[in-house]
């Protein structure tokens, strides 16, 4: 089997091709980068020395793509993950559009010429920030928590989000470039007959995440905890009750490895969560109670204002991929800490890897 994973040298589609090269005997792993982020070139250099081929490309320019080598499937792991993008300085949004929808769209012709398989990593940014702000919430133990239902808003119970969640705007320009192209995606598979995959993750978490206050939110509240750099509350009376959850992308690679040895696509669900669910969920106050525990005390300040599509609490329901492909996470969400805590002692550099 031959695959390409796009934006190979980020932290899901390195952990991802690793794990794929070390699950499926006889594969070949072609990856694709720009290398735009700051830090790409550690994961670069890592995927390199142990044997995958990584080149040198950009998903916004079909050019790229015309001499890779044809593939059984297509990995999109490559896309701007802030729903800050397009919104300050850093990033335009144009940028946004055309990393995360134009360039799935010149994958997407790839796939049509090699008759290749495509798999999406998509987010659970997906889903309405006017429902999710309008979830019925409770405090307890430091964290937002559901109220008992019934809930009004379809798709929601105890378990978290379901894929029938509304995905109604505003979602972000990140959010909607995503849902975006899941949508062409689906009917690229239609029209032109190769099977297509949408997976919409929680929050992908792990030591060799790039962590900034917008995105990797678990990589960079630890790696700044440990360097005792500032940290804030922001948002939400600034308590730091928001919660999330957390999954590692190896956890993403016995459903991928299922997803394309599918014999009869049409028979399961296009779309399927995938998360750590309601086991991995954590707010940022009990995040900084498991680094008191484990990297000593240390102060955290309190902006009570929120920033433009914060949330509140999203935690994704996986029910549907483990009734469907009888998948479920294996590492723990203090696992995963622990993880990333062991990084940030062993690489206390690695937060300035990646600033801008």
């Amino acid at each position: 089997m031959k695959i390409l994973i796009t934006g190979i040298c980020g932290f899901a589609g390195s952990e991802v091709a690793l794990a794929l090269r070390e699950t499926l005997a006889g594969v070949t792993v072609t990856g694709l980068d720009n290398l735009s982020r700051p830090g790409s070139h550690e994961h670069r250099t890592r995927l390199l020395q142990a044997g995958l081929t990584v080149r040198h490309g950009d998903v916004r320019c079909p050019s790229d793509l015309e001499n890779l080598p044809a593939c059984d499937w297509v990995i999109d792991a490559s896309a701007n993950p802030s729903v800050l993008a397009g919104l300050g300085t850093g990033t335009s949004s144009r940028q946004v559009v055309e990393h995360n929808l134009i360039g799935t769209v010149n994958l997407l012709e790839a796939c049509r010429r090699w008759q290749a398989g495509f798999v999406l990593l998509s987010t659970s940014r997906v889903y309405s920030i006017r429902a999710l702000a309008g979830l019925p919430l409770t405090i307890s133990d430091d964290a937002f928590h559901l109220e008992d239902g019934p809930f009004k808003t379809p798709g929601v119970s105890p378990p978290g989000i379901s894929e029938t969640f509304p995905t109604t705007a505003p979602i972000s320009l990140y959010g909607a470039t995503k849902l975006a192209s899941e949508t062409l995606a689906l009917e690229y598979g239609s029209s032109y007959d190769f099977p297509v995959w949408i997976n919409r993750c929680g929050v992908l978490a792990g030591a060799g995440q790039f962590g900034r206050p917008d995105q990797g939110i678990f990589a960079f509240w630890i790696h700044s905890w440990a360097r005792r750099r500032r940290l804030s509350y922001i948002g939400f009376g600034g308590h730091g009750h928001q919660v999330r959850d957390c999954l590692h992308p190896r956890d993403l690679v016995p459903i991928l490895t299922r997803q394309m040895s599918e014999a009869d696509p049409g028979s399961n669900p296009a779309i399927v969560n995938l998360s750590g669910g309601i086991a991995s969920a954590r707010s940022l106050r009990q995040l900084s109670d498991w680094c008191a525990r484990r990297l000593g005390r240390h102060e955290v300040g309190s902006q009570p204002e929120e920033r433009p599509n914060d949330i509140p609490w999203v935690v994704l329901d996986p029910s549907l991929a483990t009734q469907t492909w009888d998948w479920q996470p294996t590492l723990p969400a203090e696992t995963i800490f622990e993880e990333i805590a062991r990084q940030a002692e062993a690489r206390p550099d690695w937060l300035d890897l990646s600033s801008d």
